[in-house]
């Protein structure tokens, strides 16, 4: 693992083969490699295991959301995989945050703001309202209340979450996007570079089909690493 990468790759495929190929070519250029539905739910602990085997810090990335007892003993059961950090929806309110922080044992809970494939007339349509900022504020607030360790939001929402939490909550960034690169049936809408997400303020940014698409990962994620050097923090184990 690289003391000074910012990265989370996200490992959001179904070719096993191919993803251990290129976790042992990188390895020692990423911080942690994301698991979300696709890989999780595809390979379960086999997935685990090789992460487990290239000594990789894991962001598993399940967006938990239900009543706060579900949450907590789902949270319970994936402590068995030792993540260092699991995601939840803030939108599953401030009693299900605090559930998920006290069955997380050494779990980073890191709080899913809205969604970066969500555009105004989403927010309109699910929240009645366009106002951005202000559910931006209010999630950031729930999340401080809750002593939650982190945020997910998109890149362009990052000065908003500073100017309240400061230092307070991990900043994770999706919605990361090389200049130029151009993505089929990209679903992402608030997106930037990695170099404009970490200048903001983004503690991790999480990048996968840019990386996993392209014919040389490695030179890709090295360029990342230059583009967004940093002296790392140390992480719980």
């Amino acid at each position: 693992m690289s003391s000074k990468s910012k990265i989370i790759l996200a490992l959001d495929t179904n070719n096993f083969s191919k993803t251990e190929k290129l976790i042992k070519n990188i390895s020692n250029e990423i911080f942690a490699v994301k698991i979300g539905y696709q890989f999780f739910y595809k390979f379960h602990l086999k997935a685990y295991n090789l992460l487990n085997k290239y000594k990789l810090k894991v962001f598993l990335d399940l967006k938990l959301h239900d009543i706060p007892n579900t949450v907590s003993m789902g949270i319970k059961n994936l402590n068995l995989i030792k993540s260092n950090m699991l995601t939840v929806h803030i939108s599953g309110g401030l009693n299900m945050l605090k559930k998920a922080k006290k069955f997380s044992s050494k779990t980073q809970i890191i709080g899913v703001s809205i969604l970066t494939s969500l555009a105004k007339e989403d927010l309109l349509e699910i929240y009645n309202t366009k106002d951005l900022k202000k559910l931006i504020t209010k999630m950031t607030k729930i999340a401080l209340k809750a002593k939650i360790d982190g945020i997910v939001c998109s890149p362009k929402e990052i000065s908003i979450i500073k100017k309240i939490a400061g230092n307070k909550l991990k900043i994770i960034t999706p919605g990361i996007r090389l200049n130029n690169n151009k993505i089929k049936n990209d679903d992402q809408k608030r997106t930037l570079s990695p170099r404009e997400a970490v200048k903001l303020g983004a503690d991790y940014i999480v990048i996968g089909r840019p990386v996993l698409n392209s014919k040389n990962p490695k030179k890709v994620i090295e360029l990342i690493n230059e583009q967004t050097r940093w002296k790392n923090k140390d992480m719980r184990n």
